[in-house]
């Protein structure tokens, strides 16, 4: 049976649909299904990708996670195959390289930074408005800034040198995150937890207050919520 434009446009809105819900696995089996019939599909490409980052993390088995991860990174690495300086695909990769190193540590997690590093800066280069890109980097930059001593000399020895963020550049990119899109959650959480480390208590205060009036729009929205009244207290 032939498919037409319109298949793929409805099937495509339907899986949105499900997204916004929010009802993840259930867009993500709606977009692989648009795989099915279009392969080449770089919107559905990158959005499986993101959809198993983010699932991935909500399992509380450990294979299954990785599971996800290494999926997530599978249908990145065919989107950047279709289009290598799509500013989407360069974003996913990132997302899923981050998402899979975070529970590693020593050369691992070093050599992994430095490739979400290369992603992320063609993701903003590409698309200078893509507020998912700036929360990457915003990321990036906080991770980088609390190595330790130990795990910096390893990063000097290991490639001779890797640009080590601040926190001051965290905050700088999840500010530009938020300058972008005035709705993600999870970018205020993390830029308020980046005051903090900044003893910048008073913005960090504000900044959870104004997450927590936002209505949700992952699955994850609501737990982040949750750790944001923590680090309220911690703040009050």
């Amino acid at each position: 049976m032939k498919v037409s434009s319109q298949d793929i446009f409805l099937l495509t809105k339907e899986a949105n649909r499900l997204e916004m819900v929010p009802d993840e696995k259930a867009a993500f089996t709606k977009f692989k299904e648009i795989l099915k019939i279009q392969p080449t599909n770089i919107y559905a490409l990158n959005k499986c990708s993101e959809l198993c980052s983010r699932i991935g993390k909500r399992q509380l088995d450990k294979k299954v996670t990785n599971d996800y991860y290494e999926a997530a990174k599978t249908y990145a690495g065919i989107s950047l195959k279709l289009d290598p300086n799509n500013a989407e695909g360069n974003c996913v990769m990132a997302i899923a390289l981050g998402r899979s190193s975070l529970n590693k540590g020593g050369k691992e997690k070093i050599f992994t930074a430095k490739e979400v590093k290369k992603y992320v800066d063609i993701a903003i280069k590409s698309d200078p408005k893509n507020y998912k890109a700036w929360h990457v980097l915003g990321r990036w930059n906080y991770e980088l800034s609390s190595l330790n001593i130990i795990e910096r000399s390893a990063a000097k020895l290991l490639y001779g040198s890797i640009p080590l963020g601040t926190i001051r550049d965290a905050i700088f990119a999840f500010e530009k995150s938020n300058s972008i899109t005035d709705g993600f959650i999870l970018n205020y959480f993390e830029l308020a937890r980046a005051y903090k480390k900044n003893d910048e208590n008073t913005k960090a205060i504000n900044t959870i207050n104004k997450m927590l009036l936002l209505p949700n729009h992952t699955e994850d929205d609501a737990a982040i919520k949750e750790d944001g009244k923590r680090l309220l207290k911690d703040l009050q």
